[in-house]
């Protein structure tokens, strides 16, 4: 693997980091105390993000998408990932799992979606089915040639922005040497479609503006054509989209544990106490380097999944290890920054409380820190007939 950046790389980080600087940074504190981003500023970020090939830049060229690579992919995450959530995330990637649509679909959803006319969100979890996905009961029933839905999903992310969802849901069962197992099905569901409603979720702690929902269906007859993928298939599907966005989770954490080091830095020069610079004191200092130790490593790991993801060589464990790693240096970086801080580290007019409160859900979305870990020590044990 090659650590050095190519003159792309460096050009798609100046890119997305000064998009970040100064198309949504100067908005964080408004959507921090309005909890929302207002829909001409979603427009306005939306249509920059396009302008300068930022949006869609996840998708195939050839479908007018980026088409940049997985480590591309990581450095635009990164530096978007310095600002907001709610503001970041309007600069979208659409679903990779859209790329299964075939027919009508690639008009009705994918192409959409790549030209920023759409927005898709995904609905897997269940208010009994976290991680365990498989213990889903949404249901999807055969009825003829269309599909009958009944079932509620909840912590679904910006499902208000969404045009339409990529519904997760259970079409059966089949035996396997471990016991019964529910077949899943991936479906494309249209907002106001009949037997589908979606309601306003839960009040968060961290992320302000990017908002969960839950989402209710109550008869929702779909027809066959609205089957994304292969029927009974939808977990293999699922699979390949958690490890990407897995490695979505990773870059972002990078890129505000980045943000909340610099600050750091710039303070302990800055700040003086008894006389000195408070970075000339150990208990500063060393905390300083633990943040970059901590921040270093979580960074290779993260951009060597990435790569190998470009190699087609990427497994489980890979994605799991950088998720695990950037998430839980997030949770460090940003409660060491607020200590060097002290008092004004929890003060709103810097950055550092926002980061330490949206820090806390990165190791529990997208899979937890515990689950990262089964799938690590999985992936030692199983070879060994573990």
């Amino acid at each position: 693997m090659d650590f050095g950046q190519t003159e792309e790389h460096k050009l798609i980080i100046e890119t997305a980091r000064r998009f970040a600087e100064e198309e949504l940074y100067p908005y964080e504190a408004e959507v921090e105390a309005s909890d929302a981003v207002r829909p001409d500023l979603v427009r306005q970020i939306r249509d920059r993000s396009i302008e300068l090939g930022l949006y869609a830049a996840n998708m195939p060229a050839e479908l007018g998408g980026g088409g940049l690579d997985t480590v591309s992919m990581c450095y635009v995450d990164r530096e978007l990932g310095r600002a907001s959530m709610a503001l970041n995330y309007i600069v979208a990637r659409p679903s990779n799992i859209l790329q299964a649509c075939v027919g009508d679909q690639r008009e009705r959803y994918l192409m959409p979606c790549i030209r920023g006319e759409k927005v898709d969100c995904l609905a897997m979890t269940e208010p009994g089915a976290g991680s365990d996905v498989r213990s889903m009961s949404c249901k999807a029933e055969r009825d003829g040639d269309d599909f009958v839905v009944n079932g509620v999903k909840h912590f679904i992310s910006h499902a208000d922005l969404a045009d339409f969802v990529i519904l997760f849901a259970a079409t059966g069962e089949e035996e396997t040497p471990r016991g019964p197992r529910k077949k899943i099905t991936s479906f494309l569901v249209d907002k106001g479609w009949p037997g589908f409603t979606v309601r306003d979720g839960y009040r968060n702690v961290s992320h302000r503006g990017y908002h969960n929902f839950v989402l209710e269906f109550d008869d929702c007859r779909l027809p066959a054509g609205q089957v994304l993928g292969e029927v009974d298939k939808g977990f293999d599907v699922a699979n390949d989209w958690l490890g990407a966005t897995r490695l979505q989770v990773a870059a972002l954490c990078l890129g505000r544990a980045h943000r909340a080091l610099e600050h750091s830095l710039d303070w302990a020069v800055e700040r003086k106490q008894f006389g000195q610079q408070i970075g000339k004191f150990q208990g500063v200092s060393f905390k300083l380097a633990d943040m970059q130790m901590r921040l270093r490593a979580a960074e290779l790991l993260t951009f060597e999944a990435a790569w190998k993801d470009t190699q087609g060589d990427m497994r489980d464990m890979d994605a799991a290890m950088a998720k695990l790693a950037a998430t839980e240096a997030l949770a460090f970086i940003a409660d060491e920054a607020i200590q060097i801080h002290g008092g004004m580290g929890l003060m709103s007019e810097l950055p550092l409380e926002r980061i330490w409160r949206d820090a806390r859900v990165e190791r529990i979305w997208e899979g937890t820190s515990e689950i990262q870990r089964h799938i690590i020590s999985r992936s030692l044990l199983r070879p060994l007939g573990g």
